[in-house]
């Protein structure tokens, strides 16, 4: 398994540091039952406004249900099907457009199912599993493959499984696979006190 621990300017906790986002998979590996109910139950303690949950999930299990994992692969966009093939769990992150208490606006929503998402993310590398989410995916065909209300704002698809070695992968894909991983330096995009001053 290819590992690309983060390069942190200071020590983070290693769950954090070890989470990336391979695209190589072990396409005979399944994520088990009990791994999932785990990823599920990562979001589910996830923080959000009011306590509402605004997530929803769908997920589809190749090795279960594979005509419904093909349905929801065909929504991919084709540059991530050439990865995603070999991947045996596919999950898609929907967010409520209104509040469960008092069904106003729920402006936070995207955000709090983009917390549920990154939850299951790290509950995948406890797991020994890893996580891809994606936003190259068909919002409005997976809408209407699964009668997904019109109110759920599909966020991301992600892919899990059993990492693999990367020379499964071809050409950019597998270029992109081993290249180090990269991030602006701290100061650029966290400020102390006032927009633009770089922290220390």
């Amino acid at each position: 398994m290819l590992a690309k621990p983060a390069t942190s300017a200071t020590p983070i906790h290693d769950l954090i540091a070890q989470r990336w986002s391979p695209r190589a998979f072990d396409a005979h590996k399944p994520v088990s039952a009990a791994q999932i109910r785990a990823l599920l139950e990562a979001a589910r303690w996830a923080p959000s406004c009011n306590g509402d949950e605004p997530w929803r999930y769908i997920v589809w299990d190749r090795t279960r249900d594979p005509a419904a994992w093909q349905k929801a692969f065909d929504c991919l966009a084709e540059g991530n099907q050439a990865w995603v093939k070999n991947t045996p769990l596919l999950i898609a992150a929907g967010a409520t457009a209104h509040f469960r208490h008092n069904g106003k606006d729920n402006r936070w929503a995207q955000y709090d199912t983009g917390a549920a998402s990154v939850s299951i993310c790290l509950q995948a590398v406890a797991l020994g599993l890893a996580a891809h989410q994606m936003g190259g995916f068909d919002a409005q065909k997976l809408h209407a493959a699964f009668a997904i209300p019109g109110d759920i704002t599909l966020m991301a698809m992600i892919a899990v499984g059993h990492q693999a070695a990367p020379d499964i992968l071809e050409g950019e894909v597998c270029a992109r696979e081993i290249a180090p991983r990269q991030r602006q330096p701290l100061g650029a995009l966290f400020y102390d006190a006032a927009w633009g001053k770089a922290i220390a």
